[in-house]
């Protein structure tokens, strides 16, 4: 199957594979339209339909994997979500296409890559004029860092397809954005970015709350590692040594190694050619200014600024909030269980790419970012119609919380371990 085909539809499925208990089986929901009878899950997960423009296309991969119906009598993991909901969100859905909001304004992201290019050319015009000194250095590396947040960004409105009506020119250009922008790979953040929309804040489903024994998140798993005296780490005192191993860490340790390994085991060559692309571009670029020791510093030191950004704008949103075993939710209950807002403004737009909007966008992957604030007033009434929690903060406040949460984490880890 080809990746470009492939990507959201391998995710989705990997993240609700069916235990033995539960074989993988049609659905028994209703189809939502006439159009998409005859292809198994297409008609009828909400999931599936967020990230998949296309039904007909991804419909001819998934024939194969229709093994059967589910008989009435059989039971299934859907019995406890609220159809209600399931049908007020569709209709929602349905108003956000009524209102063309799952059309793209191409002049928004041409704007979002012209000044991601000029930010690139500020850092080297900086270098270049006024030398290799500490403050040029410095400038430069904060410049540099500042277009690689905002490509990061990029790359992920290309990654949900939410800009090209066509998949191919989404992944086409995803793949020179967070290839030759970045020097990552595009396969590689499919595969982890997918499992987390589909199942964000679930253990055992969502990559991104894998922590690797290195923190403790939520209610649940401090107290089962508490109660099996599990003690990897001091977690009472995670929301300290967080900003040591967290923010400075993840992208120029963990997840450059990471993504290097992944396209190299994998043999992802094409997504390896692109970031090799990048890689050339940027040692051609600053080796005459630091020599290769020098430009090889320079990069891990941009990486590292870059990394406190990525974690403090994509923590804000989901780490505070629920994080468990799966509960078998609808997807609009998931979703809100699991994400929070952060209030807009110019700058919070700008700073978090619009994932300040965070509830919009896992609720609809595919709309595009400069949408989000339209149908963000149409989701608090659906939530309040339904007595669910909306949550908007502002940004300080939020960035705060991911400190409080960690404490608060690391304190019943600690309760457990003691008295359980």
């Amino acid at each position: 199957m080809h990746d470009w085909a492939a990507g959201p539809f391998v995710c989705v499925l990997l993240a609700s594979i069916p235990t033995p208990q539960t074989p993988l089986l049609r659905a028994s929901l209703p189809p939502l339209h006439p159009a998409s009878a005859g292809h198994p899950i297409t008609g009828q997960q909400d999931a599936f339909r967020a990230f998949h423009p296309d039904l007909k296309f991804v419909g001819k991969f998934l024939k194969p994997l229709l093994i059967g119906e589910l008989a009435p009598e059989e039971p299934s993991q859907d019995h406890g979500k609220n159809s209600k909901i399931i049908e007020d969100f569709r209709a929602l859905k349905k108003t956000a296409e009524d209102m063309n909001l799952f059309k793209t304004n191409h002049v928004f992201f041409l704007l979002l890559l012209a000044h991601i290019i000029a930010l690139e050319s500020i850092a080297w015009f900086t270098v270049f004029y006024f030398g290799n000194g500490w403050i040029p250095t410095l400038i430069t590396a904060f410049v540099l860092a500042t277009s690689q947040a905002q490509a990061g960004w990029l790359q992920h409105d290309y990654g949900h397809l939410s800009v090209y009506r066509k998949p191919k020119w989404n992944h086409l250009v995803h793949k020179f954005v967070i290839g030759h922008l970045k020097g990552a790979s595009a396969n590689w953040w499919n595969h982890r970015h997918f499992q987390h929309h589909a199942k964000p804040n679930i253990f055992h489903k969502d990559p991104d709350v894998n922590m690797l024994h290195v923190f403790v998140l939520g209610e649940w798993q401090p107290i089962e590692y508490g109660k099996k005296k599990l003690k990897y780490l001091p977690y009472n005192h995670q929301h300290e040594y967080f900003f040591l191993i967290g923010p400075p860490l993840l992208i120029p340790m963990y997840f450059q190694y990471q993504i290097i390994m992944t396209m190299i085991v994998h043999k992802n060559w094409v997504d390896l050619a692109w970031a090799i692309s990048y890689y050339i571009r940027f040692f051609v670029t600053y080796i005459p200014f630091y020599g290769i020791l020098g430009a090889l510093l320079f990069l891990n030191f941009i990486r590292f600024l870059e990394s406190h950004w990525f974690v403090w704008v994509t923590q804000m949103n989901h780490i505070v909030m629920e994080i468990d075993q799966e509960a078998y939710r609808d997807w609009f209950s998931s979703q809100l269980t699991a994400t929070c807002n952060v209030e807009q403004s110019f700058f919070n737009d700008w700073f978090s790419g619009h994932l300040n909007f965070q509830i919009e966008h896992h609720l609809f992957p595919t709309m595009p970012r400069h949408n989000l604030h339209k149908i963000a007033p149409l989701v608090k009434s659906l939530c309040a119609k339904h007595g669910i929690e909306y949550q908007e903060k502002p940004l300080l406040r939020a960035l705060l919380d991911i400190i409080r949460s960690l404490r608060k984490s690391g304190k019943l880890w600690l309760d457990a371990y003691l008295h359980k």
